[in-house]
């Protein structure tokens, strides 16, 4: 927020801050950074809890709506914390006048993450004013990896001695009945049971990352030293720590390029043999997919079926398709009106039409709520 006082009545200015701030969910980060037209003043005595010992000149009534402010919403004056040079705290600077009328403000629970605050010396957003900066680290909590769970391996069912196995195994576990009982439960029960001991599970663990796969132990450590590098020169910020992460950035570099091509070599090796063919097939998808440029436009055509091809014109065509999408009136009710309802009986879908459809199907497809794969599409039960 940016606003100068004065161009409204301060009374009502601070009525709509105190309403907009009492909007913002309690734990979300706000930052405040205005034009307060007023002087918080130097020392912090009794108003220790929102603000720090340095700033310029004395407080007047102006800057005490600015602490009382801060004490309402429990927040912080971040520019009195940082002890700074006056040219470095000096925000209106005109002739021989000098003063300080522009803050920020933070959640006090959000302090310890403000870094510094400064004015930056010859930097002028507008005539005689002078930029703030504050830097602050915003920590982003990490996800947790959440361990996959155990798949059933419903593939094997497209080999012929599973399949047969598998068929035996279900029927014998139902007690020998070419009819399945009326309960799904019972039978999905049995038929996940006995999935489980023919075609057994998955282990359950994650994936390689496709970018990283190649990684051993070596490198892993490597890429580990050179993090914590970087985290001590961000926290210490001197020569010394800067010239070690160069270093150990320089190393790593290296033994990642060593065992990159080492691992490649020892890939096309496999490549000339039959068991290589699998790692063919996905060395060849990696590199389709770095191919493709991911922020190409996709080919759009206008009313009239001509492919666009400027972004102008694209982002016209969308403009214009979900005007029309959003306005238009919806017609189906009145259809439903004229609509003559048939009293007869519908003929019942048969099981060959549903084995049909169902082996039309794709491989690779998820299993339903039962954790069943669609067992026809592979001759199942």
């Amino acid at each position: 927020m940016h606003r100068k006082l004065g161009a409204m009545d301060e009374k009502d200015f601070w009525s709509e801050l105190d309403e907009v701030m009492n909007s913002v969910p309690k734990g979300q980060k706000v930052v405040i950074g205005a034009d307060f037209n007023g002087h918080v003043g130097e020392g912090n005595r009794g108003d220790e809890e929102v603000m720090g010992r340095y700033d310029v000149k004395e407080r007047n009534e102006e800057g005490q709506r600015i602490v009382d402010f801060a004490k309402r919403m429990d927040m912080a004056v971040v520019n009195t914390y940082f002890k700074k040079r006056e040219e470095n705290r000096v925000t209106y600077k005109s002739g021989g006048r000098c003063t300080q009328v522009d803050y920020n403000l933070c959640r006090r629970v959000n302090l310890k993450e403000i870094e510094d605050c400064k004015v930056v010396a010859g930097e002028n957003v507008v005539k005689q004013r002078r930029m703030v900066v504050c830097r602050m680290t915003l920590e982003i909590k990490k996800r947790k990896r959440e361990r996959a769970e155990p798949r059933i391996k419903w593939w094997k069912l497209k080999k012929e001695d599973c399949k047969v196995e598998f068929r035996e195994e279900v029927r014998q576990a139902l007690g020998g009945s070419e009819e399945l009982p009326d309960s799904w439960e019972t039978t999905a029960d049995v038929v996940k049971v006995t999935a489980r001991r023919v075609l057994g599970v998955t282990s359950g663990k994650r994936k390689e990352e496709k970018e990283t796969w190649w990684w051993n132990e070596e490198i892993q450590e490597s890429i580990q030293r050179k993090r914590m590098a970087k985290k001590k020169w961000d926290s210490q910020r001197d020569a010394e720590s800067r010239q070690e992460y160069k270093e150990i950035r320089c190393k790593v570099k290296r033994e990642v390029a060593k065992a990159k091509e080492k691992v490649y070599d020892e890939l096309y090796e496999r490549l000339d043999i039959k068991e290589g063919e699998k790692d063919l097939y996905q060395l060849a998808r990696q590199r389709e997919q770095a191919w493709k440029d991911v922020q190409q436009v996709r080919m759009i055509k206008d009313k009239d079926g001509n492919v666009l091809t400027s972004e102008e014109s694209v982002l016209s065509r969308w403009k214009e398709y979900f005007e029309r999408l959003m306005n238009e009136e919806n017609h189906r009710e009145k259809r439903l009106d004229d609509v003559e309802i048939v009293n007869q009986e519908l003929q019942r879908i048969s099981k060959e039409e549903v084995r049909t459809a169902m082996k039309r199907m794709k491989n690779g497809k998820a299993v339903g709520p039962d954790d069943i794969l669609y067992l026809w599409k592979h001759g199942g039960v």
